[in-house]
C-alpha cells in the first residue's frame, strides 16, 4: 500500500507515478528506479523514468496530469493511519507491527513468535 509522508515533497506524485506504471505492466520496475534515485524526484525525473522504461509517456503524462491514482493512493494512507502506520516502512505480521528498516533477524524472531502463539 502506499503512504507517502507529508514531509517528502515529491512522495505523492512519485506514488502517482508508480501506479501510472503498474498500469502499464512496470511498478516493479519503477519502484526500483524510485529507490535508486530517492533524491531525485521531481516530474522531470519521474518521467525519464518512465521513458527509461519503455512506458507510453503519452498515457503515463496523461494519468499524472489528471491525478488519476490520487484516490486510491489517498485510501491507502487512509487505511494506513487507521492501523498506525504513519511511517514508511510498516510491516504487520499477523497483527504484530514493526516499522522501520529491520535486520532478518527481527523479521525471524516475530515469525517464530507468531508461529509459537505469541
Amino acid at each position: 500500500m502506499h503512504q507517502p509522508l507529508p514531509f517528502h515533497q515529491n512522495a505523492m506524485l512519485a506514488a502517482e507515478a508508480s501506479m501510472a506504471a503498474q498500469e502499464q505492466g512496470k511498478f516493479w520496475e519503477y519502484h526500483d528506479k524510485l529507490f535508486q534515485n530517492q533524491k531525485a524526484l521531481t516530474r522531470p525525473d519521474l518521467e525519464r523514468y518512465a521513458q527509461e522504461l519503455g512506458l507510453n509517456l503519452a498515457k503515463f503524462k496523461d494519468a499524472l496530469d489528471k491525478g488519476k491514482f490520487k484516490d486510491v493512493i489517498k485510501k491507502d494512507q487512509e487505511a494506513g493511519n487507521r492501523v498506525g502506520a504513519r511511517g514508511t516502512p510498516t510491516f504487520f505480521i499477523n497483527g504484530r507491527k514493526l516499522v522501520g528498516a529491520q535486520p532478518p533477524s527481527e523479521f525471524k524472531r516475530v515469525i517464530e513468535g507468531v508461529l509459537k502463539g505469541g
